[in-house]
C-alpha cells in the first residue's frame, strides 16, 4: 500500500516519546471524567493555571471595545509599530541596553519565535547546542530550519558546563550556528549563574575568533519573571549575537492567545540581516504576523504587575510531599516545574515509574521526553488540592515499587 503522508513526519508521530506531554494531559481528561476531578492528581502539563492579571482583563475590554476601520486588517509582517516599540521598552529594562523597535519582530508565541528563528539562522546541516534537559520541542524546531540538536550535558545540578560547550564546538568547526539556553528552565526550574553565562560566553566568543563565526545564544524566556529570589541574567551587555525570544504565555497567563516576540542584540553586527530575515519567514512560515488582536492587547498591558507567590508556595508544598514519599528532586529556582529522580528500583527506566503512577492515578511527564533519562517531570501549576492530596498516593506508589 502507498504511504501518502511524509514519512518522516509519520515516524515522528508514531515515536514513543512523540507528544508525551500531551497524550498524557490528553489521558487525563478520560481519567478525571472516570474516577472524578478530585481523585486524579494531574501534573503533566505546563498550563498556567492564575488568572490573567486585572490590567491585561482591562486591555482585553477596551481592545473589543474599538472599532476603527481596518482594526481586523493585515498589519506589517513584523507586527504594529507600537507594539514592538513596547516589546523594546521591557527588553530594554530585562537587558539593562537601550533597545530600537527595529530590532523586535513579533510573533505566534514563543514556539513562532524559535521556529521562525531557525529558519533564519540555519543552513542545512547547521548544529544547534541545546544543554540537557530541555524542552523537548527544540528538536522539532530546528530540524524545521534544516539543521541538527547537539544535546550538551550538564552537571549534576543541572547547571551548564562551559568545558562540554568547548569540547562541541572544537570538534564541530564552523558547523554551529547557535546555541539554546532557556532559563528558567523547562523541566528542570534551574536558574543558570552570571558565572555560567560567563563561562559560555567566554567559549563561544573564543570559537567565534577562531572560526570567524559567531554561533548565536538563543535565549528562550517565557518564564523570565517567574522567579523565586534568585534573578534571570541579562546577555545582551555580555555577548552581541544574542537573541531573546519570550511569549506571554506563562508571565501573564495566556498560553492560547499565542502572543510572543523576537529580539536581536541592537549591537549585533548582523542585526538587520536577521530583523530582514525573521520579518521573510515569519510571512513564508505562514504565520503571516502575530495575533493582531492580541498584540493591542499586550501594547497596553505588558508591565501589569503579577504576584507568584502561589506558584512559590505550591513549589514549597510539592518538594515536602516528595519528601514523605522519599523521592529525591532539584529544588526549582523558577518557572513552575519539579524535576524528580526515578527510584532505584527503576533504575533510570522513568517511562516505566511514570506509567507505575498512573496506577494511582498520578500522572507526571517522564524525563526521557526532555533528554533527562532517569527522571520524571512535576508541573505543580495546578489547584493546591490536587498537590495536597496527592501526598498518600505518591508515598503508596513509591512503596509499592
Amino acid at each position: 500500500m502507498n504511504i501518502m503522508i511524509s514519512l518522516k513526519i509519520k515516524q515522528l508521530v508514531e515515536s514513543p516519546s512523540s507528544g508525551v506531554i500531551r497524550k498524557m494531559f490528553e489521558e487525563g481528561a478520560i481519567l478525571k471524567a472516570k474516577y472524578g476531578e478530585d481523585k486524579v492528581y494531574d501534573f503533566s502539563i505546563g498550563n498556567p493555571d492564575l488568572d490573567p492579571p486585572a490590567k491585561v482583563l482591562e486591555a482585553i475590554k477596551e481592545t473589543t471595545a474599538a472599532e476603527s476601520h481596518l482594526c481586523h486588517g493585515y498589519m506589517p509582517n513584523a507586527g504594529y509599530p507600537e507594539t514592538r516599540k513596547a516589546m523594546a521598552e521591557k527588553t530594554a529594562k530585562e537587558q539593562g541596553v537601550p533597545v530600537d523597535f527595529s530590532n523586535v519582530v513579533m510573533a505566534v508565541g514563543a514556539a513562532g519565535a524559535l521556529n521562525v528563528t531557525m529558519k533564519s539562522l540555519l543552513n542545512d546541516g547547521d548544529k544547534v547546542l541545546v544543554p540537557c534537559p530541555y524542552f523537548v520541542e527544540y528538536d522539532h524546531y530546528i530540524k524545521n530550519g534544516g539543521g541538527e540538536i547537539e544535546r550538551i550535558k550538564t552537571k549534576e545540578d543541572f547547571s551548564l558546563d562551559s568545558a562540554a560547550f568547548e569540547k562541541a564546538l572544537n570538534e564541530n568547526g564552523e558547523h554551529v550556528a547557535a546555541v539554546i539556553i532557556n532559563s528558567p528552565n523547562n523541566p528542570t526550574g534551574r536558574i543558570y549563574s552570571e558565572q555560567e553565562i560567563d563561562s559560555l560566553v567566554q567559549v563561544l566568543t573564543a570559537h567565534g575568533k577562531k572560526t570567524g563565526r559567531y554561533p548565536f545564544l538563543i535565549c528562550d524566556e517565557p518564564y523570565r519573571a517567574i522567579t523565586y529570589g534568585k534573578k534571570v541574567v541579562s546577555v545582551f551587555p555580555k555577548y552581541e549575537y544574542s537573541i531573546i525570544v519570550t511569549s506571554f504565555a506563562k508571565n501573564l497567563s495566556l498560553p492560547g492567545e499565542r502572543i510572543g516576540y523576537i529580539c536581536v542584540n541592537p549591537a549585533c553586527p548582523e542585526a538587520k540581516d536577521f530583523i530582514a530575515a525573521a520579518i521573510f519567514t515569519t510571512r513564508t512560515l505562514g504565520f503571516v504576523n502575530a495575533p493582531a488582536f492580541f498584540q493591542k492587547v499586550i501594547a497596553k498591558s505588558w508591565n501589569a504587575e503579577c504576584d507568584y507567590s502561589l506558584y512559590e508556595k505550591r513549589r514549597n508544598e510539592i518538594c515536602q510531599v516528595m519528601d514523605y514519599a522519599g523521592l529525591k528532586y532539584v529544588v526549582p529556582e523558577g518557572a513552575f516545574y519539579l524535576f524528580v529522580k526515578v527510584p532505584e528500583k527503576f533504575g533510570d527506566d522513568d517511562m516505566a515509574f511514570v506509567n507505575h503512577l498512573k496506577k494511582y492515578n498520578i500522572l507526571c511527564a517522564p524525563g526521557s521526553g526532555f533528554a533527562g533519562k532517569g527522571w520524571f517531570r512535576i508541573s505543580y501549576c495546578c489547584s493546591e488540592s490536587t498537590i495536597l492530596n496527592s501526598r498518600e498516593a505518591f508515598k503508596k506508589a513509591v512503596e509499592e515499587a
